[in-house]
């Protein structure tokens, strides 16, 4: 289901499946936000210009501005800039959110030091040319990190990442039901990525695997 549709476009979260979205991951995802936010924070210096793209509701770039950083986010769903525009008024902290295609994005050559895309990748109808506008827009010596789903993830694995997001209810049966099937489905493994990968600039890369997820590093 996911892979047929992002063969027609990029795959965007609209209505009130954002407000839904928006709604679960401050329920269950902060925790995850905040680590990949740490993660970050691990690889790069102070005064750092970062990038997210596809933020979705915009916590973890609201996470990284809280630590200083300079952040801009590139959303291809006009609503969910709105609700991260309003998450981030909410949180008292400045990011730059804008509408823009990951395959297309408004941001200048060579400007961030640190790209990130988190739980999105999956959903790009054209993941080698994402790839490339990630190194076009990134400084010489920066680095992209993109965390998605691993499509080799076990049932167990799953069962395990839901465990530690605290879902209850609805949203547990539901998120479980997701991660097992289209969102499975439309996820790549490590082997799929090196070979998007030969297609593009970047040739210096790590792949790890954690928990359901892949951690992709990119360096410029």
């Amino acid at each position: 289901m996911m892979k047929s549709m992002r063969k027609k476009k990029d795959v965007g979260i609209y209505g009130l499946t954002a407000k839904w979205y928006d709604k679960n991951s401050r329920k269950s995802r902060m925790t995850q936000m905040l680590e990949y936010a740490n993660e970050v924070t691990s690889l790069v210096g102070k005064s750092t210009t970062i990038l997210e793209v596809a933020p979705g509701p915009g916590y973890l770039s609201i996470e990284l501005a809280k630590k200083g950083f300079n952040v801009t986010g590139v959303e291809i769903s006009p609503d969910f800039v709105k609700i991260e525009k309003n998450n981030a008024n909410e949180a008292n902290v400045t990011v730059d959110f804008k509408e823009g295609n990951a395959s297309n994005l408004p941001c200048e050559n060579l400007f961030f030091d640190f790209v990130i895309c988190s739980a999105a990748f999956k959903n790009f109808k054209d993941p080698v040319k994402v790839l490339c506008e990630m190194y076009r827009v990134l400084k010489e010596g920066g680095t992209s990190l993109i965390i998605d789903m691993n499509y080799e993830a076990t049932s167990e694995d799953i069962d395990n990442e839901i465990v530690q997001t605290g879902m209850k209810g609805f949203d547990k049966h539901f998120v479980k039901f997701a991660f097992k099937t289209f969102l499975k489905q439309g996820a790549y493994t490590k082997q799929d990525f090196e070979s998007l990968l030969k297609e593009t600039p970047f040739k210096n890369y790590t792949i790890k695997k954690e928990g359901i997820s892949l951690f992709v590093y990119l360096h410029k």
